[in-house]
């Protein structure tokens, strides 16, 4: 299993995100509640990131999705979205 790539991800607020790309090296998807939630999302002035890695989805606990196979996504990529003050995945689909 690869892990799968942030497509895009438009939450321009978040340390990791340059042009509406995600360069964390790896994010976790979950634990917001009732909304997939990118827990690896941080809204401060340092840029984070590694500038020639394009993200990816290192954990998912939305066990509600069903793209979650054993706390793994198996998306073949996710979108990122800005919602209300914090980053949700935008691929996430209900079981």
């Amino acid at each position: 299993m690869d892990m799968p790539k942030i497509l895009e991800c438009n939450a321009t607020v978040c340390a990791y995100n340059a042009d509406n790309k995600c360069h964390a090296f790896a994010i976790t998807v979950g634990g917001g509640g009732n909304c997939p939630m990118c827990d690896t999302g941080i809204i401060q002035s340092q840029k984070g990131g590694i500038p020639n890695v394009i993200g990816g989805v290192g954990a998912c606990k939305e066990e509600d999705c069903q793209f979650n196979n054993s706390l793994e996504c198996s998306a073949n990529g996710i979108k990122v979205k800005l919602h209300t003050s914090h980053a949700d995945c935008a691929t996430f689909k209900q079981k």
